[in-house]
């Protein structure tokens, strides 16, 4: 999507991101390419090529007060997990003690892929700024989206840890729509499966999407003045009325999608 109007000496541009997909599926094209090329400097969540940021985050993991995965369970739903990940992740739930559910959940996601070898949309993307010998910055700290998750009691997300387990042949599912949406560019319908009552975050919207959006919005409204700027998060970010495509449009500015085939 190309930012434009309000002033802006040049174009900027957005980009929706997937975490996780299969590496054979992740293509960029030319029009993207030469964006990246445009762009002064590229924008992620976080600062990615930062070395502490990756190490911040593995500190950040934890719950907060001491709090421990036995405390959040039944023996038995800790027995179901403990098996679960012991069998199936080939993980000891013994050294995840400590572990906020919301990281855990992100170590089931590989066992929804259709295949062996994958990657991140980010990951691809840095190399493609490293070529291009771009600067990657973050929107966000690690220290934010840490907050972020203690912000979602820790109860809460064990129940939605155990949920998932429980369900997982459902939430492959959910998981391959979402990505046959974002592989065929159907934004828009990004924000209807997150917002779905059984699997998506409706009852988290708000603090996962909505203020984070309009939080990032300021801060570009400043950024993009400056130079132009190529922003990189997860697609779930674009769409619908908090989405950024709709804020940046409310501020006045002009957002038309670019042909990315």
């Amino acid at each position: 999507w190309e930012v434009t109007g309000k002033g802006l000496k040049k174009s900027s541009f957005l980009f929706g991101t997937f975490h996780l997909m299969c590496k054979d599926d992740i293509h960029f094209s030319n029009q993207l390419k030469t964006a990246v090329g445009n762009a002064g400097v590229m924008y992620m969540e976080m600062d990615m090529d930062d070395p502490a940021t990756m190490l911040g985050g593995l500190l950040l993991m934890n719950m907060k007060g001491g709090k421990k995965l036995k405390d959040l369970y039944t023996p038995d739903e800790y027995r179901k997990i403990e098996l679960f990940f012991k069998d199936t992740i080939k993980m000891p739930l013994a050294m995840m003690q400590n572990t906020k559910p919301f990281f855990l959940e992100a170590l089931l996601y590989p066992k929804m892929m259709p295949c062996k070898s994958f990657s991140g949309v980010e990951e691809e993307l840095m190399k493609l700024a490293k070529q291009n010998k771009k600067e990657i910055k973050g929107l966000e700290t690690m220290e934010f989206q840490a907050a972020v998750f203690d912000s979602i009691p820790y109860e809460e997300q064990a129940k939605e840890l155990l949920k998932t387990i429980d369900s997982l042949n459902q939430y492959r599912k959910y998981f391959d729509t979402m990505l046959n949406v974002y592989k065929s560019q159907q934004v828009m319908n990004m924000d209807e499966l997150l917002s779905d009552t059984e699997f998506g975050m409706e009852s988290h919207q708000d603090i996962l999407l909505d203020n984070r959006n309009k939080n990032w919005v300021n801060q570009l409204k400043v950024i993009m003045k400056k130079e132009s700027v190529f922003v990189a998060v997860g697609a779930g970010h674009l769409g619908g009325k908090n989405g950024l495509i709709n804020l940046l449009r409310l501020q006045g500015y002009t957002v038309k999608p670019l042909l990315n085939q």
